[in-house]
Protein backbone atom coordinates (compact mmCIF):
# COMPACT_ATOMS: atom_id res chain seq x y z
CA UNK A 1 0.00 0.00 0.00
CA UNK A 2 3.06 2.26 0.23
CA UNK A 3 2.73 5.60 -1.59
CA UNK A 4 6.16 6.61 -2.86
CA UNK A 5 5.16 10.25 -3.42
CA UNK A 6 4.04 10.98 0.14
CA UNK A 7 5.91 12.27 3.17
CA UNK A 8 4.23 12.10 6.58
CA UNK A 9 4.76 14.37 9.57
CA UNK A 10 3.46 13.22 12.98
CA UNK A 11 3.08 15.94 15.61
CA UNK A 12 4.24 14.58 18.98
CA UNK A 13 5.78 17.55 20.76
CA UNK A 14 2.96 18.47 23.17
CA UNK A 15 2.94 18.08 26.96
CA UNK A 16 -0.60 16.79 27.33
CA UNK A 17 -1.35 18.64 30.57
CA UNK A 18 -4.91 17.29 30.70
CA UNK A 19 -3.52 13.79 31.22
CA UNK A 20 -2.39 14.92 34.71
CA UNK A 21 0.68 12.74 34.40
CA UNK A 22 4.46 13.29 34.39
CA UNK A 23 4.65 11.01 31.35
CA UNK A 24 4.52 12.53 27.87
CA UNK A 25 1.01 12.17 26.46
CA UNK A 26 2.05 10.21 23.37
CA UNK A 27 3.71 7.55 25.56
CA UNK A 28 0.52 6.56 27.35
CA UNK A 29 -0.47 3.10 26.18
CA UNK A 30 -3.49 1.75 24.34
CA UNK A 31 -3.84 -2.06 24.37
CA UNK A 32 -0.16 -2.57 25.07
CA UNK A 33 1.48 0.05 22.84
CA UNK A 34 2.17 3.75 23.16
CA UNK A 35 -0.28 5.98 21.27
CA UNK A 36 2.50 7.20 19.00
CA UNK A 37 3.29 3.60 18.01
CA UNK A 38 -0.06 3.27 16.25
CA UNK A 39 0.35 6.52 14.30
CA UNK A 40 3.78 5.44 13.09
CA UNK A 41 2.62 1.92 12.21
CA UNK A 42 -0.25 3.23 10.09
CA UNK A 43 2.05 5.76 8.42
CA UNK A 44 4.64 3.15 7.47
CA UNK A 45 2.00 1.37 5.39
CA UNK A 46 1.75 4.52 3.26
CA UNK A 47 5.22 6.04 3.12
CA UNK A 48 8.92 5.45 3.69
CA UNK A 49 9.48 9.07 4.73
CA UNK A 50 8.12 9.51 8.27
CA UNK A 51 9.13 12.42 10.51
CA UNK A 52 8.03 12.61 14.13
CA UNK A 53 8.13 16.11 15.59
CA UNK A 54 9.25 15.88 19.21
CA UNK A 55 9.58 18.41 22.01
CA UNK A 56 8.36 17.58 25.51
CA UNK A 57 10.38 14.63 26.90
CA UNK A 58 11.85 14.13 23.44
CA UNK A 59 14.57 11.71 24.59
CA UNK A 60 12.03 9.41 26.21
CA UNK A 61 9.80 9.56 23.13
CA UNK A 62 12.66 8.77 20.74
CA UNK A 63 14.01 5.98 22.95
CA UNK A 64 10.58 4.41 23.25
CA UNK A 65 9.87 4.40 19.51
CA UNK A 66 13.38 3.23 18.65
CA UNK A 67 12.51 -0.11 20.26
CA UNK A 68 10.01 -0.70 17.46
CA UNK A 69 11.15 1.30 14.42
CA UNK A 70 14.50 1.94 12.76
CA UNK A 71 13.80 4.18 9.77
CA UNK A 72 12.00 7.09 11.44
CA UNK A 73 13.20 10.69 11.28
CA UNK A 74 12.89 12.91 14.37
CA UNK A 75 12.68 16.68 14.30
CA UNK A 76 12.87 18.75 17.49
CA UNK A 77 10.44 21.66 17.58
CA UNK A 78 11.76 24.97 18.85
CA UNK A 79 8.73 25.51 21.06
CA UNK A 80 10.09 28.69 22.63
CA UNK A 81 10.62 30.51 19.32
CA UNK A 82 8.08 28.73 17.11
CA UNK A 83 5.25 27.28 19.22
CA UNK A 84 2.05 25.84 17.77
CA UNK A 85 1.19 23.42 14.97
CA UNK A 86 2.69 25.69 12.34
CA UNK A 87 5.91 25.98 14.30
CA UNK A 88 6.05 22.21 14.60
CA UNK A 89 6.54 21.62 10.88
CA UNK A 90 8.98 24.48 10.31
CA UNK A 91 12.35 23.06 9.35
CA UNK A 92 11.13 19.53 8.60
CA UNK A 93 12.87 18.14 5.53
CA UNK A 94 10.40 16.62 3.06
CA UNK A 95 11.36 13.92 0.58
CA UNK A 96 8.23 13.86 -1.60
CA UNK A 97 5.78 16.16 -3.40
CA UNK A 98 2.93 15.73 -0.94
CA UNK A 99 2.97 15.78 2.87
CA UNK A 100 0.37 14.43 5.25
CA UNK A 101 0.33 15.97 8.74
CA UNK A 102 -1.05 13.76 11.52
CA UNK A 103 -1.42 14.06 15.28
CA UNK A 104 0.29 11.49 17.50
CA UNK A 105 -2.64 11.41 19.92
CA UNK A 106 -4.91 9.61 17.44
CA UNK A 107 -4.07 5.96 18.19
CA UNK A 108 -7.12 4.57 16.39
CA UNK A 109 -6.00 5.76 12.97
CA UNK A 110 -5.37 3.14 10.28
CA UNK A 111 -3.74 3.21 6.86
CA UNK A 112 -7.13 2.47 5.29
CA UNK A 113 -8.75 5.44 7.05
CA UNK A 114 -6.03 7.73 5.63
CA UNK A 115 -6.52 6.63 2.01
CA UNK A 116 -8.94 9.47 1.10
CA UNK A 117 -6.07 11.90 1.58
CA UNK A 118 -4.02 10.15 -1.10
CA UNK A 119 -6.48 10.28 -3.97
CA UNK A 120 -6.57 13.97 -4.78
CA UNK A 121 -4.70 16.61 -6.75
CA UNK A 122 -5.89 19.47 -4.50
CA UNK A 123 -3.35 21.96 -3.24
CA UNK A 124 -4.47 21.32 0.31
CA UNK A 125 -6.83 18.84 1.95
CA UNK A 126 -8.41 19.57 5.30
CA UNK A 127 -10.05 16.93 7.48
CA UNK A 128 -13.49 17.69 8.89
CA UNK A 129 -15.96 16.11 11.29
CA UNK A 130 -19.68 16.48 11.04
CA UNK A 131 -21.03 17.08 14.55
CA UNK A 132 -24.65 17.45 15.61
CA UNK A 133 -23.46 19.79 18.35
CA UNK A 134 -20.36 21.67 17.15
CA UNK A 135 -20.29 23.97 20.17
CA UNK A 136 -16.72 24.93 21.06
CA UNK A 137 -15.23 23.98 17.70
CA UNK A 138 -14.02 26.15 14.86
CA UNK A 139 -16.45 25.98 11.94
CA UNK A 140 -15.29 25.06 8.44
CA UNK A 141 -17.09 27.12 5.80
CA UNK A 142 -17.54 25.07 2.61
CA UNK A 143 -18.86 26.31 -0.73
CA UNK A 144 -19.02 24.30 -3.96
CA UNK A 145 -17.12 21.41 -2.31
CA UNK A 146 -14.22 23.67 -1.41
CA UNK A 147 -13.10 25.09 1.90
CA UNK A 148 -13.54 28.85 2.01
CA UNK A 149 -12.47 29.54 5.59
CA UNK A 150 -12.15 28.30 9.14
CA UNK A 151 -13.99 30.50 11.64
CA UNK A 152 -13.38 30.23 15.37
CA UNK A 153 -16.59 30.03 17.39
CA UNK A 154 -15.99 33.33 19.17
CA UNK A 155 -15.60 35.04 15.81
CA UNK A 156 -18.48 33.30 14.01
CA UNK A 157 -21.54 35.17 12.74
CA UNK A 158 -24.99 33.84 13.76
CA UNK A 159 -25.52 31.97 10.47
CA UNK A 160 -22.03 30.44 10.73
CA UNK A 161 -22.77 29.04 14.19
CA UNK A 162 -25.26 26.65 12.57
CA UNK A 163 -22.47 25.02 10.51
CA UNK A 164 -21.84 21.44 11.65
CA UNK A 165 -18.52 20.93 9.82
CA UNK A 166 -15.54 21.31 12.19
CA UNK A 167 -11.79 21.07 11.75
CA UNK A 168 -10.38 17.63 12.73
CA UNK A 169 -6.73 18.72 12.58
CA UNK A 170 -5.31 16.56 9.78
CA UNK A 171 -3.88 18.15 6.65
CA UNK A 172 -2.43 17.02 3.36
CA UNK A 173 -0.41 19.66 1.49
CA UNK A 174 1.47 19.91 -1.70
CA UNK A 175 4.97 20.22 -0.30
CA UNK A 176 5.61 23.28 -2.44
CA UNK A 177 2.56 25.00 -0.95
CA UNK A 178 3.73 24.26 2.58
CA UNK A 179 7.18 25.64 1.86
CA UNK A 180 5.62 28.75 0.33
CA UNK A 181 3.26 29.59 3.19
CA UNK A 182 5.16 28.55 6.31
CA UNK A 183 7.36 31.71 6.22
CA UNK A 184 4.17 33.81 6.00
CA UNK A 185 2.67 32.51 9.24
CA UNK A 186 2.37 34.94 12.13
CA UNK A 187 2.07 34.41 15.88
CA UNK A 188 0.08 37.60 16.26
CA UNK A 189 -2.87 35.96 18.00
CA UNK A 190 -4.22 35.37 21.49
CA UNK A 191 -2.08 32.27 22.06
CA UNK A 192 1.05 33.74 20.42
CA UNK A 193 1.44 30.58 18.36
CA UNK A 194 1.92 29.65 14.71
CA UNK A 195 -1.08 27.73 13.35
CA UNK A 196 -1.38 25.40 10.36
CA UNK A 197 -5.00 26.56 10.08
CA UNK A 198 -3.72 29.96 8.99
CA UNK A 199 -2.31 28.31 5.86
CA UNK A 200 -5.88 27.48 4.88
CA UNK A 201 -6.79 31.18 4.86
CA UNK A 202 -3.65 32.05 2.91
CA UNK A 203 -4.31 29.34 0.33
CA UNK A 204 -7.96 30.38 -0.13
CA UNK A 205 -6.97 34.03 -0.59
CA UNK A 206 -4.60 32.93 -3.36
CA UNK A 207 -7.36 30.87 -5.05
CA UNK A 208 -5.71 27.55 -4.23
CA UNK A 209 -7.87 24.42 -4.22
CA UNK A 210 -8.62 23.52 -0.59
CA UNK A 211 -10.62 20.30 -0.43
CA UNK A 212 -12.55 19.11 2.64
CA UNK A 213 -12.17 15.44 3.56
CA UNK A 214 -14.91 14.12 5.83
CA UNK A 215 -13.52 11.59 8.31
CA UNK A 216 -15.19 9.40 10.92
CA UNK A 217 -14.68 10.11 14.59
CA UNK A 218 -13.80 6.55 15.57
CA UNK A 219 -10.57 6.38 13.55
CA UNK A 220 -9.49 9.94 14.27
CA UNK A 221 -10.56 10.22 17.88
CA UNK A 222 -8.11 12.41 19.81
CA UNK A 223 -6.85 11.47 23.26
CA UNK A 224 -6.37 14.38 25.64
CA UNK A 225 -7.32 12.93 29.03
CA UNK A 226 -7.40 9.65 30.95
CA UNK A 227 -11.10 9.41 30.07
CA UNK A 228 -10.25 9.75 26.37
CA UNK A 229 -7.57 7.11 26.88
CA UNK A 230 -10.14 4.73 28.34
CA UNK A 231 -12.59 5.37 25.51
CA UNK A 232 -9.93 4.81 22.85
CA UNK A 233 -8.73 1.63 24.53
CA UNK A 234 -12.30 0.32 24.62
CA UNK A 235 -12.58 0.79 20.86
CA UNK A 236 -9.16 -0.79 20.26
CA UNK A 237 -10.11 -3.78 22.42
CA UNK A 238 -13.27 -4.27 20.41
CA UNK A 239 -11.25 -4.25 17.17
CA UNK A 240 -8.73 -6.76 18.50
CA UNK A 241 -11.34 -9.18 19.78
CA UNK A 242 -13.52 -8.92 16.68
CA UNK A 243 -10.48 -9.73 14.55
CA UNK A 244 -9.66 -12.89 16.49
CA UNK A 245 -13.24 -14.06 16.91
CA UNK A 246 -13.69 -13.67 13.15
CA UNK A 247 -10.63 -15.92 12.76
CA UNK A 248 -12.17 -18.66 14.91
CA UNK A 249 -11.21 -17.85 18.50
CA UNK A 250 -14.06 -18.41 20.95
CA UNK A 251 -14.38 -15.72 23.62
CA UNK A 252 -16.84 -16.08 26.48
CA UNK A 253 -18.17 -12.72 27.72
CA UNK A 254 -15.71 -10.98 25.41
CA UNK A 255 -16.37 -7.57 26.98
CA UNK A 256 -14.65 -8.82 30.17
CA UNK A 257 -11.49 -9.98 28.34
CA UNK A 258 -8.38 -7.84 27.74
CA UNK A 259 -6.03 -8.74 24.86
CA UNK A 260 -3.11 -6.60 23.77
CA UNK A 261 -2.37 -5.78 20.14
CA UNK A 262 0.77 -7.93 20.01
CA UNK A 263 -0.93 -11.20 21.05
CA UNK A 264 -1.29 -13.92 18.40
CA UNK A 265 -3.78 -16.78 18.24
CA UNK A 266 -3.67 -19.85 16.03
CA UNK A 267 -6.00 -22.80 15.60
CA UNK A 268 -8.88 -23.72 17.92
CA UNK A 269 -8.65 -21.52 21.01
CA UNK A 270 -11.03 -20.70 23.85
CA UNK A 271 -10.68 -17.64 26.08
CA UNK A 272 -13.03 -17.50 29.06
CA UNK A 273 -14.33 -14.46 30.90
CA UNK A 274 -12.06 -12.15 32.86
CA UNK A 275 -8.86 -13.25 31.08
CA UNK A 276 -5.94 -10.88 30.43
CA UNK A 277 -3.39 -11.75 27.70
CA UNK A 278 -0.50 -9.34 27.14
CA UNK A 279 2.85 -8.84 25.44
CA UNK A 280 4.03 -11.11 22.65
CA UNK A 281 2.01 -14.08 23.86
CA UNK A 282 1.30 -16.87 21.36
CA UNK A 283 -1.75 -19.06 21.92
CA UNK A 284 -2.15 -22.17 19.72
CA UNK A 285 -4.96 -24.69 20.07
CA UNK A 286 -5.26 -23.83 23.75
CA UNK A 287 -7.80 -23.00 26.43
CA UNK A 288 -7.35 -20.09 28.84
CA UNK A 289 -9.84 -20.46 31.67
CA UNK A 290 -11.60 -17.72 33.60
CA UNK A 291 -9.67 -14.90 35.29
CA UNK A 292 -6.22 -16.09 34.24
CA UNK A 293 -3.35 -13.76 33.30
CA UNK A 294 -0.94 -14.64 30.50
CA UNK A 295 2.07 -12.33 30.02
CA UNK A 296 4.60 -12.73 27.20
CA UNK A 297 4.09 -16.49 27.22
CA UNK A 298 3.34 -19.34 24.82
CA UNK A 299 0.62 -21.99 25.08
CA UNK A 300 0.55 -24.82 22.57
CA UNK A 301 -2.07 -27.57 22.88
CA UNK A 302 -2.40 -26.58 26.55
CA UNK A 303 -4.74 -25.12 29.13
CA UNK A 304 -4.34 -22.86 32.11
CA UNK A 305 -6.58 -21.70 34.91
CA UNK A 306 -8.98 -20.76 36.15
CA UNK A 307 -7.07 -18.10 38.09
CA UNK A 308 -3.64 -19.07 36.77
CA UNK A 309 -0.83 -16.59 36.21
CA UNK A 310 1.71 -17.18 33.47
CA UNK A 311 4.42 -14.58 33.88
CA UNK A 312 6.90 -13.69 31.12
CA UNK A 313 8.85 -16.37 29.26
CA UNK A 314 6.59 -19.22 30.28
CA UNK A 315 5.98 -21.96 27.71
CA UNK A 316 3.33 -24.65 28.03
CA UNK A 317 3.30 -27.46 25.48
CA UNK A 318 0.65 -30.16 25.84
CA UNK A 319 0.40 -29.19 29.50
CA UNK A 320 -2.10 -28.00 32.08
CA UNK A 321 -1.67 -25.62 34.98
CA UNK A 322 -4.68 -25.07 37.17
CA UNK A 323 -6.08 -22.56 39.62
CA UNK A 324 -3.63 -20.45 41.60
CA UNK A 325 -0.59 -21.78 39.74
CA UNK A 326 2.04 -19.18 38.90
CA UNK A 327 4.82 -19.76 36.40
CA UNK A 328 7.75 -17.56 35.46
CA UNK A 329 10.44 -18.35 32.89
CA UNK A 330 9.15 -21.91 32.97
CA UNK A 331 8.98 -24.53 30.22
CA UNK A 332 6.48 -27.35 30.74
CA UNK A 333 6.22 -30.16 28.19
CA UNK A 334 3.47 -32.71 28.83
CA UNK A 335 3.10 -31.66 32.46
CA UNK A 336 0.23 -31.33 34.93
CA UNK A 337 0.32 -28.81 37.77
CA UNK A 338 -3.22 -28.71 39.04
CA UNK A 339 -3.24 -26.07 41.75
CA UNK A 340 -1.51 -23.78 44.23
CA UNK A 341 2.09 -23.88 43.00
CA UNK A 342 4.90 -21.50 42.04
CA UNK A 343 7.11 -22.74 39.20
CA UNK A 344 9.86 -20.23 38.44
CA UNK A 345 13.06 -20.67 36.41
CA UNK A 346 12.26 -24.30 35.72
CA UNK A 347 12.16 -26.84 32.88
CA UNK A 348 9.81 -29.82 33.40
CA UNK A 349 9.62 -32.71 30.97
CA UNK A 350 6.72 -34.91 29.83
CA UNK A 351 4.75 -37.16 32.11
CA UNK A 352 5.61 -35.28 35.26
CA UNK A 353 3.01 -34.26 37.85
CA UNK A 354 3.42 -31.31 40.19
CA UNK A 355 1.47 -31.58 43.44
CA UNK A 356 -0.39 -28.75 45.19
CA UNK A 357 1.76 -26.33 47.14
CA UNK A 358 4.98 -27.06 45.23
CA UNK A 359 7.48 -24.21 45.11
CA UNK A 360 10.72 -23.92 43.15
CA UNK A 361 12.84 -21.81 45.48
CA UNK A 362 14.72 -19.99 42.72
CA UNK A 363 15.98 -16.86 44.50
CA UNK A 364 18.42 -16.59 47.38
CA UNK A 365 18.17 -12.82 47.74
CA UNK A 366 21.07 -12.17 45.34
CA UNK A 367 20.67 -14.37 42.28
CA UNK A 368 18.17 -16.58 40.45
CA UNK A 369 18.81 -20.32 40.03
CA UNK A 370 17.30 -22.96 37.75
CA UNK A 371 15.49 -26.21 38.47
CA UNK A 372 15.36 -29.03 35.90
CA UNK A 373 12.81 -31.81 36.33
CA UNK A 374 12.94 -34.81 34.03
CA UNK A 375 10.30 -37.17 32.67
CA UNK A 376 7.71 -39.04 34.72
CA UNK A 377 8.59 -37.30 37.96
CA UNK A 378 5.93 -37.28 40.68
CA UNK A 379 6.29 -34.28 42.98
CA UNK A 380 4.14 -34.61 46.09
CA UNK A 381 2.18 -31.79 47.69
CA UNK A 382 3.86 -29.12 49.82
CA UNK A 383 7.31 -29.67 48.31
CA UNK A 384 10.01 -27.02 48.24
CA UNK A 385 12.73 -27.54 45.64
CA UNK A 386 15.76 -25.41 46.47
CA UNK A 387 17.53 -24.44 43.25
CA UNK A 388 19.85 -25.10 41.61
CA UNK A 389 18.58 -28.63 41.35
CA UNK A 390 18.37 -31.39 38.74
CA UNK A 391 15.76 -34.10 39.24
CA UNK A 392 16.34 -36.92 36.79
CA UNK A 393 13.66 -39.09 35.12
CA UNK A 394 11.41 -41.48 37.08
CA UNK A 395 11.73 -39.89 40.51
CA UNK A 396 9.23 -39.55 43.37
CA UNK A 397 9.43 -36.57 45.69
CA UNK A 398 7.41 -37.34 48.78
CA UNK A 399 4.82 -34.87 50.06
CA UNK A 400 6.15 -32.34 52.54
CA UNK A 401 9.75 -32.63 51.34
CA UNK A 402 12.24 -29.78 51.36
CA UNK A 403 14.66 -30.84 48.65
CA UNK A 404 18.07 -29.27 49.27
CA UNK A 405 20.13 -31.61 47.11
CA UNK A 406 21.52 -30.35 43.80
CA UNK A 407 20.68 -33.67 42.07
CA UNK A 408 18.29 -36.58 42.50
CA UNK A 409 19.22 -39.68 40.49
CA UNK A 410 16.79 -41.53 38.27
CA UNK A 411 14.58 -44.08 40.02
CA UNK A 412 14.95 -42.53 43.47
CA UNK A 413 12.56 -41.49 46.22
CA UNK A 414 13.41 -38.20 47.90
CA UNK A 415 11.79 -37.66 51.31
CA UNK A 416 12.43 -35.34 54.24
CA UNK A 417 9.97 -35.35 57.11
CA UNK A 418 10.21 -34.52 60.78
CA UNK A 419 9.07 -37.48 62.90
CA UNK A 420 5.48 -37.06 64.05
CA UNK A 421 4.88 -36.50 67.79
CA UNK A 422 1.50 -37.16 69.46
CA UNK A 423 1.15 -35.85 73.03
CA UNK A 424 -1.91 -37.37 74.68
CA UNK A 425 -4.13 -35.16 76.86
CA UNK A 426 -2.54 -31.93 75.60
CA UNK A 427 -5.81 -30.42 74.38
CA UNK A 428 -7.54 -30.33 77.79
CA UNK A 429 -4.38 -29.23 79.51
CA UNK A 430 -3.86 -26.36 77.04
CA UNK A 431 -7.39 -25.01 77.32
CA UNK A 432 -8.02 -25.71 81.03
CA UNK A 433 -7.81 -21.99 81.92
CA UNK A 434 -10.72 -21.23 79.56
CA UNK A 435 -13.16 -23.63 81.20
Amino acid sequence: MSNTNLSIIILAAGKGTRMHSPKAKVLHKISGFEMLYYSISASLELSDDITVVVGHQKDAVIESMSRYFESINYHTQDTLTYPGTGGAVMGVQLKYDRVLVLNADMPLVTAKSLKPFLDSSADLQLSIFELENPDGYGRVVIEDSRVKSIVEQKDALPDQLSITSVNAGIYCFKSSLLREYLPKLSSDNAQKEYYLTDIVALAVSDSKIVEPITIDEEHFKGVNSKLDLHNADTIMQQRIKERWMSSGVRMELAQSIYIESSVEFEGECIVENGVRVTGCSIIKNSHIKAHSVVEDSTLIDSSCGPLAHLRPLSTLINSHVGNFVETKKATLKGVKAGHLSYLGDVDIDEGSNIGAGTITCNYDGKAKYKTTIGKNVFVGSDTQIIAPCVIEDDVIIAAGTTLNSDRVESGSLAISRTPLKIIKGFYRKFFKDLS
